[in-house]
């Protein structure tokens, strides 16, 4: 196609000129009243909506009052175009036919999701419903721009379900790639009912174990590495899926003992040995050269290995299990006063550690809690973490009230009407606990030593078996901690005292005015 402009100096002339609002150089992308328009400012102004205060409509207003500057409509400010869109009427930026932007995508849905006969495949009607319904439609549309028209786009993942090119079932989607972007369409797809709903990490866990397989050369070894997977550790990945969400801990030490037993069955041929010619002396070298963490994830595979008689018996050594340092109770408390004073800090980041440094809760339970574990009594605020749910102190009450009240990712489909308390960026799911983590860090907020002190301070005060009810924790670890911890209630019973559980435990874990373990 020729260029419409001669010279590049032409091309300046006529697409390029100042900004009136910003006072850039940039492309034109409008001749408002007063003056050219960068694209920019152009989206911005017309994002703008309220009541004009020239007419008083609610209205979009892109315009700019003389004087004052204020924001007012099309029609006050002598606009010579229309922005109204040319089938619903709705006021705001247009795109092709004169198409408002949630009209503009329900077009783009229905040509991708079209079955061949002119209209959206049944199946997936539910899923344009939810792409439709986001407060946000603009964010959708962007979402099928990228990559337009190539293999493993947007909007190529939708047309093919549309087309009855991928079968709408979970082992369809576990070979699709890029895995990401199906990933994130399969959650959409779960979130809307399509399909059944599945573990997270239990999926994530198949896809990788697939990648994995395929690039183990030695196919004795393969075979091996598959049944191990196959029926010691998916099984248990799946039994602890059925009780409760999987963590992507959990996940990462499955990860972990697969790829241990891989390395194990290579160093074996390194040595020119097989498996059922290895021996003690073979498995003692293995750990004497290798690190405690390797160590211990090799052990279900050798303990499988001997159980399927596809080796000898051998003596593994003890697994020894660390334990991370507490931090000192008056830097724990120190961290708290920064974080209930940080109005700079983000809210979500302050609404997070204060329960890590308050209720020594592990990130992977904090992104399982719900807005309805937050809840309001007698004028008090508790969140429930256990049984009873444990009072939130004043000075925190604020902080967790303003998050639940401006949760973010709640814009588009993914998470339109998230119950999680830190809703996440894929359909249905909440924030992965190492970004939670992460973000914890970055305002220097250790989550394990913090957690450790809190839980510490609090067998200290309370006996162990109340703040394992209120807190979720097993009583054989908190009784451990409080044995650890010099605590001297060991001849405390747990149960019914004759007193209100939910008044004992707000006694124990939060006096009255001050934060629970704040001295």
């Amino acid at each position: 196609m020729s260029r419409p402009y001669a010279t590049d100096e032409q091309y300046e002339r006529w697409y390029i000129g100042e900004c009136c609002r910003c006072g850039r150089r940039k492309n034109k992308a409008g001749a408002w009243p007063d003056g050219h328009v960068c694209r920019t400012c152009f989206d911005r102004a017309l994002r703008a909506r309220g009541a004009c205060p020239g007419c008083g409509q609610e209205r979009v207003l892109p315009g700019r009052r003389p004087g004052d500057g204020a924001a007012i409509c099309p029609g006050c400010a002598g606009f010579s175009q229309s922005f109204t869109c040319a089938r619903c009427g709705f006021e705001g930026k247009l795109h092709g036919g004169r198409l408002c932007t949630r009209c503009a995508f329900a077009d783009r849905l229905a040509g991708l999701l079209d079955d061949g006969t002119g209209a959206i495949r049944p199946e997936l009607a539910p899923l344009a419903d939810a792409l439709l319904a986001m407060e946000n439609p603009l964010s959708g549309l962007t979402w099928l721009s990228p990559r337009q028209g190539r293999s493993g786009s947007a909007a190529d993942l939708l047309r093919r379900p549309g087309r009855g090119e991928i079968q709408l079932t979970h082992e369809a989607f576990n070979g699709l790639q890029p895995w990401r972007a199906a990933s994130h369409l399969r959650d959409l797809l779960v979130a809307c009912g399509v399909l059944p709903a599945i573990d997270k990490q239990l999926c994530a866990f198949e896809r990788w174990l697939g990648i994995h397989l395929a690039t183990v050369t030695d196919s004795g070894h393969a075979q091996v590495i598959r049944r191990f997977a196959t029926w010691e550790v998916l099984p248990r990945l799946r039994a602890r899926a059925d009780k409760k969400p999987l963590s992507t801990g959990s996940r990462g030490y499955a990860v972990g003992q697969v790829l241990r037993a891989t390395e194990f069955l290579q160093w074996l041929s390194g040595r020119g040995l097989t498996l059922s010619g290895c021996r003690q002396a073979d498995i003692d070298a293995w750990h004497a050269g290798s690190c405690e963490n390797h160590r211990s994830a090799v052990r279900p595979f050798l303990q499988w290995c001997m159980a399927d008689k596809l080796t000898g018996r051998f003596q593994l050594p003890q697994a020894v299990t660390g334990h991370s340092t507490p931090m000192p109770d008056h830097e724990r408390i120190e961290h708290l006063g920064r974080v209930l004073a940080g109005h700079a800090l983000p809210l979500r980041t302050r609404a997070a550690a204060a329960v890590v440094l308050l209720y020594a809760q592990p990130a992977s339970r904090i992104v399982r809690l719900t807005v309805d574990d937050v809840t309001c009594e007698d004028g008090e605020v508790f969140l429930r973490l256990g049984d009873p749910p444990s009072p939130v102190p004043g000075p925190v009450v604020g902080i967790v009230l303003s998050w639940v009240r401006s949760r973010t990712n709640m814009r588009t489909a993914t998470n339109r009407n998230s119950p999680w308390l830190f809703p996440g960026r894929r359909a249905g799911q909440p924030m992965r606990p190492d970004y939670l983590a992460r973000l914890l860090n970055e305002i220097g907020i250790p989550t394990t030593a913090g957690r450790t002190s809190a839980i510490r301070q609090h067998v200290l005060e309370t006996p162990a078996p109340v703040v394992a009810d209120a807190l979720s924790y097993s009583q054989g670890t908190t009784a451990r901690l409080a044995a650890q911890a010099g605590a001297t209630f060991s001849r405390y019973a747990p149960g019914d005292h004759d007193r209100s559980p939910s008044k004992e435990t707000h006694d124990c874990l939060v006096a009255p005015g001050r934060a629970p373990c704040c001295r």
